[in-house]
């Protein structure tokens, strides 16, 4: 949800969107390529990338990508949980940056969010700034790439406040860590979507169990 919000807040300021998608071997990679497609239609995306990074698999350590580790229903956890995946944001926007540097682009969007994420390392706004000065001092000289992250200061029930307002297709996007077919509606992911719905007086779109 906070990638496709990323996206339009995008294509409203005038940017033409080159799309990017990653399988991880994450629980829920299905869906989530099948929502990947449905967004680019909707925002009339011409090209776009789908990158296999089969090593999250063999490198484990996280419930997201690693099935003998259970995904946690029982509420926020304490310190970073354990559906953090190591530093994943760190790779995809470096294999985001290769990308854009390729294709000539200026910016690299990013949905990440720190206020009311889960407690993720990789979602700070220091860390996503710091990694903007690499990837510019690790590129061609004539490269300038800003990373945006139009919501890092919002909160969930905002990020559902400014979909709506944009018509954002919500029924396109989904959050849950376990499922593929219902949302659990249980598990971090989906508790933290469906209180930012509660919060913003609407029903969330997508099938629940």
């Amino acid at each position: 949800m906070d990638s496709t919000l990323s996206a339009h807040m995008m294509k409203r300021d005038g940017y033409e969107i080159v799309g990017v998608h990653f399988n991880y071997d994450q629980r829920t990679q299905t869906k989530e390529l099948e929502c990947f497609h449905k967004i680019c239609n909707d925002l009339n995306v011409t090209k776009k990338y789908v990158l296999d990074l089969d090593f999250f698999k063999q490198l484990g350590a996280s419930a997201l990508t690693d099935k003998s580790i259970e995904v946690p229903t029982g509420g926020v956890e304490e310190g970073v949980p354990v559906t953090y995946v190591p530093f994943r944001n760190g790779i995809f926007l470096s294999m985001a940056a290769a990308i854009a540097e390729k294709e000539g682009a200026e910016v690299i969007s990013i949905g990440v969010v720190e206020e009311d994420s889960s407690g993720y390392p990789d979602c700070r706004e220091n860390y996503i700034k710091s990694m903007q000065e690499s990837i510019n001092l690790g590129t061609k000289d004539e490269t300038k790439i800003e990373i945006k992250m139009p919501l890092v200061h919002l909160q969930k029930s905002q990020i559902v406040e400014k979909s709506l307002e944009l018509d954002v297709p919500l029924h396109h996007t989904w959050s849950c860590y376990k499922n593929e077919e219902f949302a659990c509606g249980v598990c971090d992911s989906c508790r933290l979507r469906l209180n930012g719905f509660k919060l913003a007086g609407v029903k969330d779109p997508i099938p629940y169990e």
